[in-house]
């Protein structure tokens, strides 16, 4: 058991202060995705988030397509300003996290209210989901920055 531990170690070792780029290659492309897909503003989704009762739909579609592409690109972009901006790329990259923690609350609440934690039919799972990984990848970025 040492054995192979010691040599996934040694494979794992160079590549280790790289691999929460791959977090948030994944975070940032997908939320940017996820806006850039509401763009155009959809005047169903407008509809939807008034019928759940949502104050200033239209604002608020615009907000949320916009807050999670540049919330996106704010995770890819405050890696790589980082790298010679420390405290701005820190910041950006937290502000970014924070951002995509409250649109995925937000998600949770209004469009997947029903969703069971365990059980449930498949699709309406949370644990199952890629709503709770977004929500938890914005928080780990928002916590920890760029400090990996």
């Amino acid at each position: 058991m040492n054995k192979l531990n010691d040599l996934l170690e040694k494979i794992a070792r160079p590549l280790k202060s790289y691999s929460s780029y791959l977090l948030r290659i994944g975070l940032g492309i997908s939320f940017f995705l996820h806006g850039y897909g509401k763009i155009p503003i959809q005047q169903g989704f407008v509809d939807w988030l008034a019928s759940k009762g949502i104050p200033f739909a239209d604002l608020t579609a615009f907000l949320v397509a916009w807050g999670e592409m540049l919330s996106g690109i704010g995770i890819l972009i405050g890696g790589l300003i980082g790298m010679s901006a420390p405290v701005i790329g820190n910041l950006i990259t937290r502000l970014s996290g924070g951002a995509v923690m409250v649109i995925m609350i937000g998600a949770l609440l209004l469009a997947h209210s029903d969703w069971a934690i365990f059980i449930g039919e498949r699709g309406s799972v949370l644990f199952a989901s890629e709503q709770l990984f977004l929500l938890l990848l914005g928080t780990y970025f928002a916590i920890r920055g760029n400090d990996h």
